[in-house]
């Protein structure tokens, strides 16, 4: 039977991964230089193929070493939620948290469920709102931490995550045929919103408003029922709705970013902790697209390789 990983190891080779130098890994994990340099190789060694690759003066990871990333931050992970799970001193309190109802249905089973694993002395109150809003009550003090969607001129946020910002449409209808194009959108202040219009007045596109919403569930009614086209990122997409690219006459959009956002807490070790498991989570969760026969399982995706959604793509099961 071969040896368990070494998870200090995983650390350092994490720590490398995101800061592409071995000398500011040494730095992060409290090592020498050439101590990192002698976990990697033994790490190498373990895994029997190479990890890294010389990209300039950083150190890129090879296709195994992007592999084995995944795993390692799984590893670390489930390594901390171990022993906070039997931590008589764990954390105990309430914390606020906000987020738009787009990431809260993707995203916040998957991290309240892991979250209160690891803190069960947490009461996790959570708000549903567009960006806007919660970015208000996070100076107003209404709230410790909000999943926002980054936008520079709203205030600092941390950005943990990056998804393509797709032109949707319904499978089964040729919304996006008509020549004056009907849409579906998030309130006039949606950055997303902003950033269609841009794209379509760039393009000469000539289109009506027909939805105007901060619920995503009318959102994606209108673009499912074909009665709108609408723009979303890729964790949105919902069974039964076709990405538009270029072919279909639709240039691509800017990124969404999603950020953190914390406000003034009198529980800072806790809005730490969340904001942390967070951007784990993050990290870890995958992209809700199926095979092509296959179902549209969140749970069995939740932490395979990320598959970029392609234009013109269908998502089964509408």
């Amino acid at each position: 039977m071969k040896a368990p990983l070494d998870l200090d190891q995983l650390q350092t080779f994490i720590s490398i991964a995101d800061t592409g130098s071995f000398t500011r890994a040494a730095e992060e994990v409290h090592r020498t230089q050439s101590a990192v340099s002698m976990q990697m190789r033994r790490l190498e060694e373990r895994i029997g193929k190479p990890l890294f690759e010389k990209d300039g003066r950083t150190n890129k990871l090879t296709e195994e070493g992007d592999r084995l990333l995944s795993y390692a931050r799984r590893l670390i992970y489930l390594n901390r939620e171990t022993l906070a799970a039997f931590d008589d001193q764990r954390l105990e309190g309430t914390i606020r948290i906000g987020t738009p109802d787009d990431y809260a249905d993707r995203f916040l089973p998957e991290i309240m469920a892991r979250f209160s694993r690891s803190n069960p002395r947490v009461e996790l109150t959570v708000i549903c709102e567009p960006t806007p809003g919660l970015v208000e009550h996070i100076k107003r003090g209404n709230l410790d931490l909000a999943l926002v969607t980054h936008n520079d001129t709203r205030g600092q946020s941390e950005v943990v995550r990056r998804e393509p910002l797709l032109w949707v449409t319904s499978a089964n209808h040729a919304t996006h045929e008509q020549e004056i194009l009907p849409m579906a959108f998030g309130r006039p202040n949606c950055i997303w919103r902003r950033a269609a219009v841009d794209v379509l007045d760039r393009q000469n596109r000539e289109y009506r408003v027909l939805f105007s919403s901060f619920s995503a569930t009318v959102i994606t009614a209108a673009v499912l029922s074909g009665l709108a086209i609408s723009v979303l990122p890729e964790c949105a997409l919902r069974p039964g709705m076709r990405v538009l690219g270029e072919a279909d006459g639709f240039d691509a959009l800017p990124d969404c970013r999603i950020g953190i956002m914390r406000g003034q807490t009198s529980q800072p070790e806790i809005v730490d902790a969340l904001a942390r498991h967070i951007a784990e989570s993050l990290d870890n969760i995958s992209v809700p697209v199926g095979e092509e026969t296959g179902s549209f399982d969140f749970a069995a995706l939740a932490f395979a390789k990320m598959k970029r959604t392609k234009a013109n793509q269908i998502l089964p099961g509408w």
